[in-house]
């Protein structure tokens, strides 16, 4: 929607940031807190204001400039875990988020600016698999819990339902998220949240001429009706 928003491959920018902005303006008036994956640490300079929770994905969290952003967003941000299924790429960038930095970004006026960030000590790991390994049982995340603690950072924890802890199957999410519920109703209050990949309708398709309605054409989706009814199931 931001870079491609009629899907021409053209790229269309700045109808991006417009629909973009449009939509999260339109969610934010109805009430719902917004969460997104800031991908683009320039798109956070337009959208950032409304977004309350942001993610970075597996393959920035190793990226410095991804860190100086995060150090100065506002909002709480979960770093994923890197694509190995290790821990200590996100529990680095946690620190290096933690502190003031000084980077280069964009003024108001589209000038090139020295930005100075506070540090964002709101940050938390997001657990979510790796080149065929999974991170959401009980023992793995036992063990993320003590490498937080150990280098003595928020020992909070989400998990990643989807991408490799369910190893791309969408249907998947609704047993891990019945497991990981059931850890933080034993008492595992390290367990802050959870993550599902969920569209009107399940599964995915490519992206062509007679699409699907509702239909994902990017990740596999749960659909509305199983995303309602695991999440009162929980």
């Amino acid at each position: 929607l931001l870079y491609d928003p009629e899907r021409t491959v053209s790229g269309d920018l700045n109808e991006g940031l417009l629909r973009s902005r449009r939509l999260l303006l339109n969610l934010a008036a109805m009430g719902l807190p917004l969460a997104t994956e800031a991908l683009s640490p320039f798109a956070m300079d337009y959208l950032g204001d409304l977004v309350s929770w942001t993610a970075i994905g597996a393959r920035t969290t190793e990226s410095q400039v991804h860190r100086e952003m995060v150090s100065g967003l506002p909002m709480p941000t979960g770093f994923k875990n890197g694509t190995d299924g290790g821990v200590a790429v996100a529990t680095n960038a946690m620190k290096s988020a933690s502190h003031p930095h000084h980077h280069l970004g964009v003024s108001a006026t589209g000038a090139p600016v020295m930005i100075t960030t506070r540090g964002n000590p709101d940050t938390h790991l997001v657990l979510r698999g790796g080149r065929g390994i999974t991170n959401y049982d009980a023992s793995s995340i036992e063990q993320a819990v003590g490498a937080l603690a150990e280098a003595g950072l928020s020992t909070a924890v989400m998990v990643d339902c989807s991408h490799d802890n369910a190893c791309k199957e969408s249907e998947r999410q609704l047993d891990i998220a019945q497991d990981v519920m059931a850890q933080r109703r034993a008492g595992n209050h390290h367990i802050r949240g959870l993550m599902l990949e969920s569209f009107l309708e399940p599964g995915r398709q490519d992206d062509g001429e007679d699409l699907r309605y509702g239909c994902s054409i990017t990740d596999p989706c749960l659909g509305w009706a199983q995303t309602e009814a695991l999440i009162r199931s929980l």
